[in-house]
Order: C-alpha cells, then structure tokens, then sequence
C-alpha cells in the first residue's frame, strides 16, 4: 500500500547506489530513477549529489530519509494490524544475527517459524555483533540477535539462551600432545585461532581473560578467522587450540572429531540476546521473540 516512490528513494539512500536499489527492490534502474525524479519535480528540490559515479544525499535528501523511515515503518505496522483484525499475520520481519546465532541456533527456528507464519516475509543479515548493532541504528534490520556483551545505550538487550565457550582441539591431529586440562601458564604458550576483531565471540573471551588479570595479547594467538566454521575447518588440519560456542561443536564433539580441553581458572559463560532499538521494537519482532523462546523451552 505504501507509495513505491519512497520505497524507491529509501533504498537509493540507505544504499548509496541507484543498481543496488534496483536489484534490492526487484525493478529495473530506470525505474529507481524515474521514481526518484518524481519525488524531486514534487518537492523541487534535488535530493541526491553526484560526482562521477558516486552519489550523496542533499540536505533535502537527508530531510526526507529521516520522514521517510517513520512513514514506512508506519506503513509496515498498518499492514499488520489491519491484516491482524482477520487472524491474519502479515508482514516484513528483517532479521540480523551473529554468526554463531545465524548458523547453529536459528535454522531449525526459522523453518517452523515461516511454516508457521507463511506470510510474514522474512530476511536474516548474518554478520558480527558490532555490525548488527550498527544495522539497527540504521534501521535495515528490525530485531537482532547477538552475544550481548558490550552494550549501546541506545538499545534494549534481553537475554533469551545461555551459551558456553569451550576449548576444543582436534582429536586426529593433537590427540596425544595436549593434556585434557590445561593451567593457565599452559594456556598462554598454547597456540590459539580465534574470531576476528568485532565479534561477540572474541569480546567474551577477552572479558572472561580480564577477569584473571589476562590480556588477549599475552596469549599466543596464530591467527583470527571470521566465522566459527573456518576456526572448526582449520583446527581439522592444525595442532592449534579454538575457542568456540558448543552449539557449533555438538556434532564434532559426537564423532569424535573434536574433544574440550578444560581450564579450570576459565569458565567461558555469556548470553545470547535479543537486541533492538528502544521504543521501536515491530509487532512482528515480537511474535518472533516469543516464537524463539516457545522453541527453546520445548527444547
């Protein structure tokens, strides 16, 4: 129901980009631009400078983005209520998770989700918690769900599972030279891939360290890798030790591809949360966030 044109300049500046607008809304470019120019010859004014080929937003730009992303938000919560008077749940549901989040807590989840709830649209950025905070301060995402460990004043947290760090090794290839316990004299001259820089993962480890008067520099860290399944790929052909969630190891920990190596001056413990902007959470955030807790209790 919501005017297309805004639609249209909404994606243009929240992407910067008049292809990637198009390919995001599924028209062509000269479409995205004839909508955009209708705008323009409406306000009379120009609300997009380009130089070469980049473009910016006008002080009029900015004006109408800011208006913009109330109206259509206004429109999406329309939508739903007046689909919600018929028992209907219609609706735009953008998701952002961690990657641990995205890869080995949701899939089950949002499978039964969309069975469930067949039309409400969903879409999932995964990425690390420090960029899906950043999505929700952009608003491309409605709801995000990150290791909450540092956390925006901005933003609500609500803890919604309980996840554990553990220290794992590969039995093939370190099975007989590293101990199933380690001191923490040990652990610093055991050579360690971890997640890279902005990661919930990394940032609960160095606060777990910081406890013990530990700092990530002190340790002997090999190398950063952005996402768990490199760390879990890589320690397959390494003598290096990974500290990763336990939802990303279940199966390896079965096979017996992979054994935990305990620290007991270390306990690796945090939350995963929900995260959103506050007073700005979308009705179909919270069916979501209650349809996620529904599956874990029953888990």
């Amino acid at each position: 129901m919501s005017d297309f044109r805004l639609k249209a300049f909404y994606s243009v500046a929240k992407n910067l980009s008049f292809t990637k607008a198009s390919q995001e809304l599924f028209v062509s470019q000269p479409a995205i631009t004839k909508h955009v120019r209708e705008l323009e010859s409406l306000y009379q004014v120009r609300l997009f400078d380009r130089l070469g080929n980049k473009i910016s937003l006008t002080e009029a730009g900015r004006v109408l983005l800011e208006h913009c992303e109330r109206i259509l938000q206004e429109y999406r919560k329309l939508e739903f209520d007046m689909h919600l008077l018929k028992n209907e749940y219609v609706g735009q549901l953008r998701l952002g998770a961690s990657t641990t989040i995205a890869q080995y807590v949701l899939p089950p989840i949002l499978a039964r989700f969309t069975e469930k709830y067949p039309q409400i649209e969903v879409s999932l950025i995964d990425t690390n918690s420090r960029n899906v905070e950043q999505a929700l301060h952009e608003h491309a995402i409605d709801l995000g769900m990150i290791e909450g460990v540092f956390r925006a004043p901005t933003l609500k947290y609500e803890p919604f599972l309980c996840d554990e760090l553990v220290p794992v090794v590969s039995c093939t290839n370190t099975d007989s030279e590293i101990p199933d316990e380690l001191t923490l004299d040990e652990l610093r001259a055991m050579p360690l891939v971890l997640r890279e820089r902005g990661s919930g993962t990394l940032d609960a480890i160095e606060m777990v360290l910081a406890e013990q008067g530990l700092k990530l520099s002190s340790l002997n860290v090999r190398m950063h890798l952005g996402s768990t399944e490199s760390i879990k790929s890589f320690l397959r052909y390494s003598r290096c030790m990974g500290i990763v969630s336990i939802f990303a190891v279940e199966r390896e920990l079965k096979e017996g591809l992979f054994r935990i190596v305990e620290v007991p001056e270390l306990t690796f413990k945090r939350h995963f949360c929900f995260v959103s902007v506050q007073g700005q959470e979308a009705e179909t955030s919270v069916i979501f966030s209650r349809f996620v807790r529904q599956c874990l209790q029953s888990r």
